[in-house]
């Protein structure tokens, strides 16, 4: 009962209106607005500051700048293989394995179209059809920058608006579609293991999604737009190397090609993550 209600609410809730109020109030400098804001995260969620470059919660100059501080270099290192895919962010897994003819299982026999996911362009989706994928949930305590898994070279990136469901366990397992319903950046990289997504989806009270080559993409109160279609290799960034953030927490989901890798056998729904950890072997046909 306590799970319907909490999905019937988000149904009932002016989402987007919510979540705008929310950002206002994490980006405002003004110092006691941010300092209450940030005093009251830090206690909530038992935030671990002595990870950050700046230990000091109150030193940054609004919750947004809080919360997607830096972290020391030294503690995230990336996994030395050349051939590992490594973690985006530190988080949860929630789903990882393969795409089923183009459907992606989300939780408890609920699994949604890759093709809507990536906007709804056939041409988009047709490399992942048969392919593999990963769903990294990143709580609300989590560093909340996104890095790269594998370099690559930018081939375009895609803002979809959408809604603004909970990402969590409760709302994955309650409502239809969730992953490709809800607002989120499409990034396409092309990789020496062939092309990966990354898919960045915004949530209920995240005030914003920014990359790094764009700033700020979301929010975005427009129709579905192309923000970068580039050939040009100077966008490109290697494994470890910062892609993007999210201004409050939410979810990451990377998707690769037939046969492009495996997973760590290890890995499972639930299990927990860190930036630069292992998360897959390149497939023996794609090693160098």
């Amino acid at each position: 009962m306590k799970a319907f209600l909490f999905i019937l609410l988000q149904h009932c809730l002016p989402q987007h209106l919510i979540s705008r109020c929310v950002g206002a109030l994490a980006n405002s400098e003004t110092p006691w607005i941010k300092n209450q804001f940030i005093r009251w995260f830090h206690k909530r969620y038992a935030i671990n500051m002595t990870e950050a470059i700046e230990e000091n919660p109150l030193a940054y100059p609004s919750f947004n700048a809080f919360f997607t501080r830096a972290l020391k270099p030294e503690l995230r290192p990336i996994a030395e293989d050349p051939e590992h895919l490594v973690s985006p962010a530190d988080g949860a897994i929630s789903q990882l394995g393969k795409i089923d003819h183009g459907r992606i299982f989300q939780a408890k026999g609920r699994s949604y179209s890759l093709t809507t996911l990536l906007g709804g362009d056939l041409d988009r989706a047709a490399p992942f059809i048969q392919g593999e994928f990963a769903t990294i949930y990143l709580s609300p305590r989590d560093y909340h920058r996104v890095h790269m898994p594998i370099a690559g070279v930018l081939r375009e990136t895609l803002y979809i608006p959408g809604d603004l469901y909970s990402v969590n366990q409760t709302t994955a397992e309650g409502v239809d579609n969730l992953f490709a319903r809800n607002e989120r950046l499409v990034a396409i990289f092309d990789t020496e293991i062939g092309p990966m997504a990354m898919v960045l989806v915004g949530a209920m009270i995240v005030a914003g999604i920014e990359t790094v080559w764009e700033g700020q993409v979301a929010p975005v109160l427009k129709q579905p737009r192309i923000l970068s279609r580039s050939l040009n290799p100077s966008i490109s960034l290697n494994k470890g190397d910062e892609m993007g953030r999210f201004k409050l927490g939410s979810t990451v989901i990377l998707l690769f090609g037939q046969n492009a890798l495996n997973w760590s056998t290890q890995l499972q729904a639930g299990s927990p993550v860190r930036m630069g950890e292992t998360l897959a072997h390149y497939a023996q046909e794609n090693s160098v």
